[in-house]
């Protein structure tokens, strides 16, 4: 029977000024942020998704824009939203450290963590770091639920992390799986499915 994960990428979060991830306080400001009012309906509508009908498990990272997410799946599944850490965005660190690391790249943050792996600011975590993390939780959820269907609510680097895995880079630094990419948008819905704890396909819902 096969094994169907649903990774969700969180809505729209509320815009705020201010820099996030600078120190411990401003990381646990950014763990807080909300969603927007557009989040609100984007959370609601992805929630009716007919693939995310008939959800035997919710897991959610603790950041709130993600828990915000996953209440609308609850209520639409009546079940409840687990919580771990694991699924939890990567943390930025040192804003000028990352600064400084961007300067001269061409590409988005995300493509350039995936192509530098250890990189990490201060106070921050790597690409390897946290891919490590999200995958022993995935391993985790293979074993305990197999031939269930789970959603995971989480963050796009994280996602796009966990992909890896499985998917390609092509010359555009975008994830590909037999040669369609496998795009993380907000929010987004990326479908894996299992045979046993062998990956069998990965489709992007929306």
């Amino acid at each position: 029977m096969s094994t169907i994960i649903y990774l969700v990428k969180h809505a729209e979060e509320l815009e705020e000024n201010g820099i996030k991830n600078t120190d411990d306080s401003s990381q646990i400001s950014n763990e807080k942020f909300v969603l927007s009012v557009k989040g609100e309906k984007q959370a609601e509508e992805v929630s009716k998704n007919p693939e995310l009908q008939n959800i035997d498990v919710l897991w959610s990272s603790t950041y709130s824009r993600a828990k915000c997410t996953a209440k609308y799946i609850a209520y639409e599944n009546n079940i409840a939203v687990n919580i771990d850490l694991r699924l939890n965005e990567r943390k930025l660190g040192s804003i000028e450290d990352l600064a400084n690391w961007m300067k001269d790249k061409t590409c988005n943050v995300v493509q350039a963590y995936l192509t530098d792996r250890t990189y990490k600011g201060r106070e921050g975590e790597s690409c390897e770091e946290a891919y490590k993390r999200v995958k022993e939780f995935l391993d985790f959820i293979l074993n305990e639920y197999e031939g269930k269907r789970i959603a995971l609510v989480s963050h796009g680097a994280l996602i796009s992390f966990l992909l890896t895995n499985w998917c390609e880079l092509n010359e555009e630094i975008k994830l590909v799986w037999n040669n369609n990419i496998i795009e993380i948008k907000e929010p987004s819905i990326t479908k894996l499915t299992f045979e046993g704890t062998e990956i069998a396909n990965i489709e992007s819902v929306i």
